[in-house]
């Protein structure tokens, strides 16, 4: 029994003494494998470990250091890293653990954020918003010395210290995912400066720049006060408790297919939904077209179900019809009658108008029914196009009457996609609406992306920043003037960079609301506001747009133009970068002229005509001018303003350049009098 009871004290003392040396080492996944740092600056080496343990850091280029973990178990060791070049290792030790971090470089890096212009990847979204030469860029890329690292996406009421993500160098498996605007920006510059290159994603479509911004600096903004409490108030607590509570919910799980398949023949009670017996008399009515973030549904990624009873008039039975719908934000399924009749299940479509065929049996006098599901996977959603584009009519007679499907929808939300899972709501119930659902976060609400998607890099050292934003802005100008310029210096300051270089992209012609509507007129004026901060640049794309997709094909273009920021502002090349920019004007009788900087070699006219130039008089009504080159300058004139007070270029939704340098480049928008 004496021996016995030794033998257990001994293997008690053992396992204490084990869990009195263990380290518990641990690593963010940004130090590891592949990993680029920035070339002959301090950079820091962090992670984890039991607190008071010693960790040593110890590199391949001869730097060294070590820590002791706090009593939050963090530590951190600050090296000094060599000129542009390795590969290199980097091994990290303690008593009783040691990693080797393999293949590291040393060169520059760049932070690659925005929404989804940004996040659009080389592969493109297939087949209405492809990637121009993405097809050849992918065969050929075998870049060992570019690294790519894609943060997923993270919503956070709270700072995080952690992101996913991984290190890889580029090549064809690697770079279909990725940025196309950061890869082709990252591919300039490798081959302008021959040195390593590490471009990191962290960009989420659909979003806005506040959620990209940190509470304290929204705070100093006056903007969303309330909102900015209401999230910085959303407790670990309440994260639990919505976790627990949807998890309680049955899933249907995406992330196992890939490709074009990947959203095709899920179901989402479909049988019962688009039944005509189905009982929809407890469901909330919706007038469409519109987005339902508008409505109280508010900011939804998942499956919405619309249902509409129609009498269908005589003239219409024992017809072949068409049923339109307009475009659907972003995929769907359409019933008539309880039977499948279309569905379009592939992303990028969302800007394409819905025309099924129904065939003459399935239509019956008086009342039918159709359901509509709707899934939407980021950004707005809905069917949300305009009143005309919803009707059943004849097929192949434009002349027949039709019936208007405009107005009131029943509709219900069925599944919320977070992640790649669909939790289903339980739809007779109307779940989604009951008072004790928790809250749930969104991807547009202020900070929440700055807690998920910046804050775990800031202790990682970074050369610069490209942005490509705004169109989740639009229609809220003036506040974006106050907020974008904070989020600016918001970064500076988190990541101890002063003046760190941020370049960024103004959004691309599209038809918003009209073209005579200017709201994105409005905010691309409100981001050339932010030029007025050091060490920033901006790409215009005006001419490189397609103004009937917000997703132009031309991230070449784009990342080519903002390799050009950085290379003549910080690599010391010299190139043109910009295009020519409204310096000034006069006054001569019925004529005004205007002045530019940034003319690299003098004005040119797109097509040998200038367009887009309108002329005000004391009234502030604008009329279209006729505009031509006169040596550096350009003259506006037009018979319906005698006396001219200002002038506007490109002041509409969907205006296009057509005044450049010689170096190709074309001139922002501008008004010379707001």
């Amino acid at each position: 029994m004496k021996f016995k009871i030794t033998l257990l004290l001994l293997a008690l003392s053992a396992m204490a003494l084990c869990q009195k040396t263990t380290t518990n080492l641990r690593l963010p996944s940004l130090i590891s494998d592949n990993m680029v740092l920035q070339q002959k600056t301090a950079v820091k080496i962090w992670g984890k470990a039991n607190p008071g343990k010693i960790i040593k850091v110890v590199t391949s280029w001869k730097a060294e250091g070590q820590a002791t973990a706090n009593g939050n178990s963090l530590w951190e060791v600050m090296l000094q890293t060599p000129k542009a070049g390795g590969p290199y290792e980097i091994t990290i030790s303690a008593k009783d653990t040691v990693v080797k971090i393999k293949n590291v470089l040393i060169g520059e890096v760049w932070f690659c954020s925005g929404q989804s212009n940004m996040e659009m990847p080389m592969e493109g979204w297939l087949p209405q918003c492809p990637v121009k030469n993405s097809t050849k860029e992918i065969a050929t890329a075998n870049f060992p010395n570019i690294r790519l690292f894609n943060v997923q996406r993270k919503i956070s009421s709270e700072p995080l210290d952690e992101c996913n993500g991984k290190w890889q160098e580029c090549n064809s498996s690697s770079l279909p995912p990725f940025s196309a605007t950061a890869y082709f920006f990252g591919k300039e510059l490798y081959e302008r400066i021959h040195v390593p290159v590490a471009l990191i994603e962290s960009a989420w479509g659909g979003t806005p720049s506040e959620a990209w911004t940190s509470y304290d600096a929204l705070k100093k903004t006056g903007e969303f006060s309330q909102t900015l409490d209401e999230v910085k108030n959303y407790t670990t607590g309440e994260v639990d408790k919505f976790n627990r509570w949807i998890k309680e919910h049955r899933q249907v799980v995406v992330d196992q297919k890939a490709g074009a398949d990947k959203w095709k023949n899920l179901n989402f009670q479909d049988e019962t939904c688009s039944s005509p017996d189905f009982d929809d008399n407890t469901w909330p009515l919706m007038k469409l077209p519109q987005a339902w973030e508008g409505t109280k549904v508010g900011d939804f990624d998942g499956i919405m179900w619309f249902r509409k009873s129609i009498d269908v008039p005589e003239q219409l039975v024992g017809k072949d019809l068409i049923l339109s719908l307009g475009p659907i934000d972003d995929m769907d399924r359409v019933y008539f009658n309880g039977k499948l009749v279309g569905a379009t299940e592939i992303e990028g479509m969302w800007q394409v108008e819905r025309n099924y065929a129904i065939p003459s049996e399935l239509v019956k006098p008086g009342k039918n029914t159709i359901a509509v599901r709707v899934l939407d996977i980021q950004g707005g959603g809905g069917i949300d196009g305009h009143a005309e584009q919803m009707k059943l009519g004849i097929k192949g007679d434009n002349t027949s009457e039709s019936v208007s499907l405009s107005g009131d929808w029943k509709y219900m939300p069925a599944a919320e996609l977070l992640g790649n899972v669909f939790y289903m709501y339980d739809i007779a119930k109307g779940e989604f609406f009951f008072k004790s659902r928790p809250k749930v976060l969104n991807p547009s609400l202020p900070t929440v992306l700055y807690n998920g998607m910046v804050k775990p890099f800031l202790p990682y050292k970074i050369k610069g920043v490209i942005w490509y934003q705004g169109e989740a802005n639009v229609g809220r100008a003036a506040q974006y003037a106050k907020i974008f310029p904070a989020m600016i210096e918001n970064w500076r300051a988190a990541w101890g960079i002063k003046d760190m270089p941020f370049y960024f992209v103004q959004i691309a012609p599209w038809i918003y609301s009209g073209k005579e509507f200017s709201e994105s007129s409005e905010l691309k004026e409100a981001q050339a506001e932010a030029l007025k901060l050091s060490n920033t640049g901006m790409v215009v794309t005006s001419d490189i747009g397609t103004v009937d997709n917000i997703h132009p094909p031309f991230k070449e273009d784009v990342g080519l133009r903002l390799a050009s920021l950085a290379l003549a502002k910080n690599y010391g090349v010299s190139l043109p970068f910009s295009g020519p920019v409204y310096k000034s004007m006069r006054v001569e009788k019925n004529k005004i002229i205007l002045q530019f900087s940034h003319i690299e070699g003098g004005l040119v006219a797109k097509k040998g005509e200038l367009k887009e130039f309108e002329i005000a008089g004391s009234d502030g009504k604008y009329f279209p001018a006729t505009a031509k080159i006169i040596g550096n300058e350009v003259v506006v004139f037009s018979s319906q303003v005698t006396k001219p007070v200002s002038v506007r270029y490109c002041w509409h939704n969907g205006s296009e350049a057509s005044l450049f340098n010689k170096a190709g480049l074309p001139a922002s928008l501008f008004r010379t009098k707001k």
